[in-house]
């Protein structure tokens, strides 16, 4: 059987697949046979036995077999008809808020049936709501299945039965044509998995003896092979897609170096150890015609604008020009700020490009660019779009790069002349636990300032409860006044509306002018306009404001030494990570800086453990390490996995021990079998990675 025999297949030779089941399947990238196997179930249900109604749990969803004993039509703010059942050991309430007269009349006294659904206890009370029914006669057999009954992930108007009726037509045609095993038989054998047919049987109708709870474990040989197939597909996947990266050519960028040397001249302080190291190996990576795909990693405060400007002035020095992107134009307005300075010594034209740009700004940034008479541009997503015309694009700076999209990327890439590559230099603040950089980031070669400037001071984090208002309060008139220092008071919200956040901000920032009338008071929020924002944290920055009150925009901000205070209230409703970028913010200078975190009752037990974290550590690599164990790897990598492949059955924190080795396979198997690799990645991809062809 050729390795496309099971694609080859499509889903309307099914019987019921017409032109609009068809459709729905496509919006579930499911096109043919392997596809449709491939989609596995999320959960699954026990309907092989019948459970006593006193070993059930709340919200479990069992079969019991029950004797009616009464039924009646219940009146109140909504009509509903409850059923009164039992069995030998207790009883349990049916209700249907939507039903029939001649459902009523057949659940009559004495009455047996089967119901399935999900039990919910209210005290002593057990209740179903809408159960499914199935009326038992003398004639009739139990509707006990031989199989667990798997619940697959949907779309809107699929509904489960449809699934397993699809299912069970692929799954015989399965078991006459076993799908190829596209995984080398020597790591199979090596790794003692299950065959890839069995796996999948096993997985869509596992039998009636097994538990539930062995479905979701590695000690099930069928998850096993799973987890290490899709290890390997994800590793394939990257590995691919950098093969195809270095498929083109990049521009050669080589120079005497006279910029940079002129521009570390000028520094009023001596780059660390980190900071050389990673800037030689970028520029290595520049001098040569394969394109970089570098990951910039440093705390908080590292160095990594510098870092990236020597990067951009030896590309600009080589004859090309330099694209910045920042996910927000608070941040763009930084790196214009910071750049603008460095490049008026080096008489370097820099352009700039955001959305809220007025015409005629945007026309002079659209027409320095398509000259190239701008040589270093700096911008938003704004970048991306079509009518930006570069005239030599080189090097593309992703800054926070996890905030972008795959697409985004692309459509950067794209700006490069024709047929040649960009040379990519993605920089994060969030440092990248290593098992995640060796899955999500193994398409990047990764670069890490690893030490601190000299002169920065660790921040003492402190938990206070906001029943200690007052004391917090006393703390920044005495920051302020006595000690001449500035405050961060930050507010957080669970709602995502920007327009919600700045609705606080503003009263916490009315609030605290009245408490602090000898302190003056700034406020920054996203309604803001840019130029707005730009004014209050230059003032902030000119010690003109002593108390600046913001929502979580100065995650990503201007350098204020003289501020040694942050408050973070409801730190609760924060993740790890920002709340170590937020704590960034202060410590820049050379006093004692603290953060303090107002929290809320009450805590829940992950908000204490991050709470906790915060106090008893700065060190960037250790809060990622413990944000990736409490958050887990999707809500981690942000927008990054926008487009890309996410894991089902394996999970980069609990099988960190496998992927190098898994990762070395990749290599392997990309190089003797690289059709073969291709196939298996996409069977667990399909065809939507638009950079992995070979």
């Amino acid at each position: 059987m050729s390795i496309g025999s099971l694609t080859e297949i499509a889903v309307d030779e099914l019987k019921g697949v017409g032109p609009k089941l068809k459709e729905k399947l496509a919006k579930l990238e499911i096109e043919n046979l392997q596809d449709l196997l491939f989609h596995l179930p999320l959960r699954y249900e026990d309907r092989t036995q019948v459970k006593p109604l006193i070993e059930t749990q709340d919200g479990e969803r069992v079969m019991i077999r029950v004797t009616v004993q009464h039924s009646q039509i219940q009146f109140g703010k909504r009509r509903s008809l409850i059923c009164r059942a039992y069995d030998q050991t207790a009883s349990i309430d049916f209700r249907f808020f939507h039903f029939m007269s001649a459902q009523q009349k057949k659940l009559q006294a004495g009455v047996e049936l089967y119901a399935f659904g999900e039990v919910r206890r209210f005290g002593r009370i057990l209740q179903m709501v809408h159960p499914e029914i199935t009326y038992l006669s003398d004639e009739q057999e139990a509707p006990l299945l031989d199989s667990l009954t798997p619940v697959y992930p949907t779309t809107e108007g699929l509904h489960q039965a449809s699934w397993r009726k699809l299912q069970k037509q692929a799954l015989q045609y399965l078991r006459k044509n076993p799908i190829q095993d596209l995984m080398p038989r020597a790591l199979i054998d090596q790794w003692q998995l299950m065959e890839i047919t069995l796996a999948l049987l096993w997985l869509h109708e596992p039998p009636k003896n097994t538990r539930v709870e062995d479905l979701s474990s590695e000690q099930s040989p069928a998850i096993k092979r799973l987890i290490y197939e899709e290890l390997l597909a994800q590793q394939l996947s990257m590995q691919l897609q950098r093969k195809r990266l270095q498929k083109d050519s990049a521009f050669v960028m080589v120079n005497k170096g006279k910029w940079n040397r002129k521009l570390l001249a000028g520094l009023p302080f001596t780059p660390t150890k980190a900071q050389e190291r990673v800037s030689a190996e970028i520029i290595h990576d520049l001098q040569s015609s394969q394109p970089m795909l570098r990951l910039l990693q440093g705390d908080v405060g590292a160095g990594k604008t510098l870092v990236s400007a020597l990067a951009a002035f030896h590309a600009i020095e080589s004859g090309f020009q330099v694209a910045i992107m920042s996910p927000t134009e608070i941040l763009a307005e930084q790196h214009l700020n910071s750049f603008k300075n460095w490049c008026q010594q080096l008489g370097i034209k820099v352009a700039y490009l955001v959305g809220k740009l007025k015409a005629a700004e945007r026309r002079e940034s659209l027409a320095l660019i398509a000259t190239g008479e701008a040589q270093l541009i700096v911008g938003t997503h704004a970048l991306f779009q079509e009518e930006v015309a570069f005239h030599n694009l080189g090097l593309a700076i992703i800054d926070e790069q996890h905030r972008f999209g795959v697409k985004q990327r692309l459509a950067l890439k794209n700006k490069a002349p024709q047929g040649k590559q960009l040379h990519q230099l993605m920089m994060t603040a969030t440092p990248i636990p290593r098992t995640l950089a060796m899955t999500a980031y193994a398409d990047m070669d990764l670069s890490i300032i690893d030490e601190l400037p000299p002169g920065r001071t660790p921040i003492q984090t402190m938990a206070i409860s906001e029943q200690k208002r007052d004391q917090v309060i006393e703390r920044i008139e005495k920051a302020c006044l006595d000690e001449n220092r500035q405050v961060y008071w930050v507010c957080t919200l669970i709602e995502e509306s920007e327009e919600i956040q700045s609705q606080a901000a503003e009263t916490t920032a009315n609030l605290l002018a009245q408490e602090l009338q000898s302190c003056r008071i700034g406020l920054i929020h996203g309604r803001l306009k840019s130029e707005q924002k730009q004014l209050v944290m230059q003032k902030f920055k000119a010690a003109e404001i002593d108390v600046l009150i913001a929502t979580t925009v100065i995650e990503v901000g201007v350098d204020v030494p003289n501020a040694s205070l942050m408050i973070i209230e409801n730190p609760e409703r924060l993740g790890l990570a920002q709340l170590h970028q937020l704590r960034g913010r202060v410590g820049r200078g050379t006093v004692d800086s603290h953060c303090l975190m107002l929290y809320g009752h009450p805590l829940s037990d992950n908000a204490k453990s991050r709470i906790q974290i915060m106090r008893e550590t700065n060190d960037g690599f250790v809060i990622a390490e413990e944000d990736l164990r409490l958050r887990g790897p999707g809500e981690f990598l942000g927008t990054r996995q926008t487009g890309e492949m996410t894991l089902q059955f394996a999970d980069i924190v609990k099988n960190a021990a496998l992927i190098p080795e898994i990762q070395q396979a990749a290599k392997i198997m990309i190089k003797e079998s690289p059709k073969v690799a291709q196939a298996l990645y996409r069977r667990w991809l399909g065809y939507r990675h638009e950079l992995a062809d070979v």
